[in-house]
């Protein structure tokens, strides 16, 4: 029993390091119809928050909301303005130390992507 214990201790304790490893500059790209498109976040964890930005096709920074963090799953949503139209994209994804898999829908259209850490 005391081993079962130990062992539950163990995983809830690991369960916001992961939360943890979110912080920083991931990069990666995203293939689309119209070709693959550079894509770059900032994350910042606080608890189960998640704070940050994304990098525009302009270079300009764009604000995260709803961010969330559940153990090694975050969820966020990214608002772009795309020709005066809001253009909403909801990011789904699983963090390990070195990238995060991420299932974004926009339109309820589907890509999947993956974002590595920088060092």
């Amino acid at each position: 029993m005391r081993v079962l214990a130990m062992i539950l201790t163990m995983t809830l304790l690991a369960a916001p390091a992961f939360a943890g490893d979110v912080d920083g500059k991931w990069t990666g790209s995203m293939s689309t119809p119209g070709g693959d498109f550079p894509i770059t976040f900032v994350f910042k964890a606080a608890g189960d928050k998640l704070t940050g930005t994304m990098l525009g096709m302009d270079g300009m920074e764009i604000p995260i909301t709803n961010g969330k963090i559940e153990g090694d799953k975050i969820s966020y949503t990214v608002t772009v303005d795309f020709g005066g139209m809001a253009l909403e994209m909801i990011y789904k994804g699983v963090v390990t130390p070195t990238e995060i898999k991420l299932d974004m829908s926009v339109f309820d259209m589907p890509f999947e992507l993956v974002v590595k850490k920088e060092k």
